[in-house]
């Protein structure tokens, strides 16, 4: 069973056990996160597609730790005008372990007997609506 779910802008292939490295989220280390935004899900063959997204169906992972990439440089410069800019940069990150994912089964739709009865009856007829119209006499 995987599934595919959205977590921060960004697109996740998951299943039971795997650990993915997501940027950083506002959850500390040790606390379970439940994600509802799934995209797509297969369930031993059967997959199901959401509109945007698989209804009634959830991704629980722990969060593990949060770190910082290595350093990267940036730099910026325009020819023949004197720019010239040097920074640098370390993304923020998340290590996520998925516990589960769990899909529940909709409860089936009460029909009351209200509505039965109110079905089965004949459908009344509409009355015809009359228009005149005025001629220009006299003119």
């Amino acid at each position: 069973m995987y599934a595919i779910v959205n977590i921060a802008g960004k697109q996740y292939k998951v299943s039971k056990g795997d650990k993915i490295n997501t940027p950083t989220l506002d959850s500390k280390p040790g606390t379970k996160v439940t994600f509802d935004n799934i995209l797509a899900m297969d369930d031993e063959g059967k997959t199901t597609f959401g509109n945007p997204f698989v209804k009634n169906t959830s991704v629980t992972a722990k969060v593990l730790e949060h770190g910082r990439t290595k350093k990267i440089l940036v730099y910026k410069k325009k020819r023949r005008k004197g720019y010239e800019r040097k920074n640098t940069h370390r993304q923020g990150f998340s290590i996520l372990e998925i516990e589960k994912i769990t899909t529940k089964k909709p409860a089936p739709k009460k029909i009351s007997t209200k509505s039965k009865a109110k079905s089965k009856a004949a459908p009344k007829k509409a009355a015809k609506k009359v228009t005149t119209t005025k001629t220009n006499e006299g003119k």
